[in-house]
């Protein structure tokens, strides 16, 4: 018992002596030993705590080596710190600021992954998820030859997918809401955007049930043109998916329009 009272006292003691020695360089005006601290700091993991000092050797010599090393660190440090905006900043700011320096490709790319960091899960707005997919693309162009491409390119696919599936429970929510227009409009979109999708056979299925929900339930002005769309997907939905297991109920749509048809051919 008294040995770890020692002990606790004992790790108390340097943890106030470390302390005071990080406020009196922190407060100097010795930016040799600011920058050794800083990093000594860094090295040790304590990367967030490095920050401040790094700022202050930015700022006294920013076109300086030190002064490179301190502005990359600090966004590094905060990334490492999981401050994601904070990070994007510094490190999107490096690359245009020390556009000819070697680490400017680590800076934006891990700039560009800040913003994968950011990007919710996929019910939620996707407005970081593009901004995720764009910064990855300007990293691509700008360094084309980098090792991190397939890396790249591998995120992006991951990221599309997400607004890929987001785009897909909406048309799923508005069938289930019954909000046939919505979902006809929704479906037909996706379709058009994501072509290869795998969730394409369901969404063609939902595209021929919403038609045929909405000819059914529109106004007379409005039916018979609502008959013939719902049929012309029927046929495409045929076509592209001949061995789906909607074809029994979607065939059923169909036959129900074409009986509709026949009162506008009298």
């Amino acid at each position: 018992m008294k040995n770890f009272k020692l002990f606790t006292f004992v790790l108390a003691s340097l943890t106030i002596v470390s302390c005071t020695g990080y406020n009196k360089v922190l407060k100097s005006d010795d930016y040799p030993s600011k920058f050794e601290v800083a990093n000594q700091l860094y090295d040790d993991g304590q990367e967030l705590r490095s920050i401040a000092l790094y700022e202050q050797i930015y700022q006294r010599m920013p076109k300086t080596g030190e002064g490179e090393l301190s502005y990359f660190r600090i966004g590094k440090g905060y990334y490492l710190g999981a401050d994601y905006y904070m990070a994007g900043y510094y490190l999107g700011q490096f690359s245009q600021r020390f556009s000819t320096s070697e680490k400017a490709e680590d800076a934006l790319f891990l700039s560009a992954m800040c913003s994968v960091k950011n990007s919710p899960e996929f019910s939620l707005d996707q407005n970081e998820t593009d901004l995720a997919i764009n910064d990855l693309q300007q990293f691509i162009d700008r360094f084309p030859s980098s090792i991190l491409v397939d890396s790249c390119n591998s995120i992006i696919d991951g990221l599309r997918f997400k607004l890929e599936k987001k785009e897909f429970n909406a048309v799923e929510l508005y069938s289930k809401t019954e909000n046939y227009r919505a979902a006809t409009s929704a479906a037909l979109t996706f379709l058009d955007d994501y072509p290869m999708s795998v969730f394409n056979e369901r969404v063609s299925y939902l595209l021929v049930q919403n038609s045929y929900l909405l000819s059914k339930n529109s106004v007379e002005s409005k039916k018979k043109e609502r008959i013939d769309q719902t049929i012309e997907r029927y046929r495409t939905f045929v076509v592209s998916f001949p061995n789906s297991e909607y074809i029994g109920i979607t065939t059923d749509y169909y036959e129900k329009m074409e009986l509709e048809k026949l009162k506008y051919q009298k």
